[in-house]
């Protein structure tokens, strides 16, 4: 797999707004949020979308999504806040790597499509 958006802000060739780094993965604020909060949680081991995950990959997912509750927490949004995973750019995906929106701040109420 080739370099993406998100490989070049892990290594930090491209500079980002950091919120949270461990050794499995990163979160910075968006460039253009589509909340008060949003923060993008992205895995330092490049997996394309989840669709390609494979079972080797199980903890790190999991880990993913305890960590978007950690960072919405530690952002004030604790109590409510949604987790968007696109796969496939049929779904909105546009970078493919794997990646999860956090999203707090405002009503979140469900817009189909």
């Amino acid at each position: 797999m080739s370099d993406t958006l998100f490989t070049k802000i892990i290594n930090r060739d491209i500079p980002a707004d950091i919120v949270f780094e461990d050794e499995q993965c990163l979160a910075f604020r968006d460039i253009a949020p589509q909340a008060p909060m949003h923060v993008l949680l992205v895995p330092k081991k490049p997996v394309p979308m989840v669709s390609e995950a494979a079972a080797s990959d199980q903890q790190l997912l999991g880990h993913l999504l305890l960590k978007a509750a950690e960072i919405a927490a530690a952002e004030g949004y604790g109590d409510a806040f949604r987790v968007v995973i696109n796969n496939g750019e049929k779904a909105g995906q546009t970078v493919f790597h794997i990646h999860l929106h956090i999203l707090g701040g405002r009503d979140l109420s469900w817009q189909n499509g």
